[in-house]
């Protein structure tokens, strides 16, 4: 194809389908994405990135850009398209004293979590750490240090972007201020971020608490839930969860395969009052299992990967909550009990605390009112189980609609929520919409939660 012979001039590496590692090159995280791209370059630099966009947008050939690859509607490739795949430029650069990391726009936050620990030091973001820090700092960046230091972009200094023109663009508080806005919340619709500057916390060791309950306290710990999230020092964070019990040495081995109510609870203050912190959730019920320690924070950053390796098959469904009402519990104890497998579940992660004090549009991310985002996963090998897993997220998040609000968190939504994106942004999707128009009129970056210009 001659058009890819003169981009393989213009760049490190070009991957096309004839090529031996085409099929390991157009991959991504979720199993059910197959698609087939013209082309993937393989970037290792910035003059990669430019000539890449400056190819897809003089050819009109479509562009997917992908960093860690976790887009539960893969996102990160393209039938008959160009993939920008920016994990080669996954280096991560930690000034410990200015506690400041530099982050490669193909980075993980396994990568992250790596520079960073080695200095006593955190960037907020994440549940998984093979989740790309691009993809989930463009979305937000919800995690478990939420409470205590904000979202991803509240913690994200500046950001080095190649816009749709090939223009490398520096966006700050102080430099392109409008790009820089619409990059915190606004996916990647407005190019593609080789460099992400973030600000540290001294985060080092954190006392984590699993908790399993049985399911006839599962009403309580979200009621608990909904009290405790309110009053918890900001320090403390977590979550409740319906979980099937994979084989945890801390539960009966005879329990392995059932089916609890649990909470995934962790202080980030000193370790001496981590106990403290754990006593709601101890004094709540009896639990069938549970595991106090202090833990490395990039272990707790981990703790869920095994149950969503690369290749597996996934669906998912988000929704913000202001209010955990009881008739939403009551929908959550007739659905969560019924999760599928051990890699299915539903996690209710609280955003208030650092990240409501930041204003609902100072950033493109609009829902700072909220004080959950819910998440509905459900993850499986078989091609054959499709329609059953997806079935059990599709209906639990319908049931949870009348019980939430209109938007819900960009990195939780799947294919099929293109229509919600607006409802997502709410009031700030007409200065997005202006922004797009600015630096994206031609929507080459649209192979996302798309703000059409």
């Amino acid at each position: 194809m001659t058009t890819i012979n003169e981009l393989r001039k213009n760049v490190t590496r070009v991957i096309a389908p004839e090529d031996p590692d085409y099929d390991a090159a157009r991959g991504v995280w979720n199993g059910m994405i197959d698609r087939r791209p013209a082309a993937v370059v393989q970037a290792d630099d910035v003059a990669d990135v430019i000539a890449a966009v400056n190819f897809a947008r003089d050819t009109g050939l479509p562009l997917a850009v992908r960093g860690g690859g976790h887009s539960a509607p893969g996102f990160g490739t393209i039938d008959g398209g160009l993939v920008i795949d920016l994990s080669p430029m996954n280096s991560v650069q930690v000034d410990a004293d200015a506690r400041i990391a530099r982050v490669g726009g193909g980075a993980t936050l396994a990568d992250l979590n790596d520079a960073t620990h080695t200095h006593g030091l955190a960037a907020p973001g994440g549940i998984v750490s093979t989740t790309g820090v691009g993809g989930l700092t463009l979305g937000g960046g919800i995690g478990y240090l939420t409470r205590g230091f904000g979202l991803s972009i509240d913690n994200l200094r500046s950001a080095d972007v190649v816009t749709a023109d090939g223009q490398l663009r520096h966006a700050s508080a102080s430099e392109n201020p409008d790009l820089f806005w619409a990059l915190r919340g606004g996916s990647g619709n407005f190019g593609v971020v080789t460099t992400f500057e973030f600000d540290l916390h001294p985060v080092d060791q954190v006392v984590v608490g699993l908790f399993f309950y049985e399911l006839e306290h599962a009403g309580d710990l979200l009621r608990l839930f909904r009290a405790w999230v309110t009053e918890a020092d900001e320090r403390c964070g977590g979550f409740p969860a319906f979980q099937v019990a994979p084989p945890l040495p801390f539960l009966p081995e005879e329990r392995h395969g059932d089916t609890f109510c649990a909470a995934i609870v962790h202080w980030s203050g000193p370790v001496e009052a981590g106990e403290a912190a754990m006593r709601p959730f101890r004094d709540l019920a009896p639990r069938v299992g549970e595991m106090v320690s202090p833990m490395p924070y990039p272990w707790l950053n981990s703790a869920f990967d095994e149950l969503f390796p690369r290749g597996v098959r996934s669906y998912w469904k988000g929704n913000y909550v202001t209010e955990l009402t009881d008739e939403a519990i009551e929908v959550h104890l007739a659905h969560g009990p019924k999760a599928p497998n051990a890699s299915s579940t539903m996690h209710l992660y609280p955003i208030n605390g650092a990240a409501s004090r930041v204003g609902a549009t100072d950033t493109a991310f609009s829902y700072r009112h909220a004080t959950f985002s819910t998440v509905i996963v459900s993850a499986w090998p078989d091609a054959a189980d499709d329609a059953a897993h997806i079935a059990w997220v599709r209906d639990y998040a319908a049931a949870l609609t009348p019980h939430s609000e209109a938007g819900g968190y960009v990195n939780f939504m799947s294919e099929d929520d293109q229509g919600r994106v607006t409802d997502t942004y709410g009031s700030n999707y007409a200065r997005l919409r202006e922004i797009k128009r600015t630096y994206d009129p031609g929507n080459l970056f649209g192979h996302n939660q798309n703000i059409a210009p």
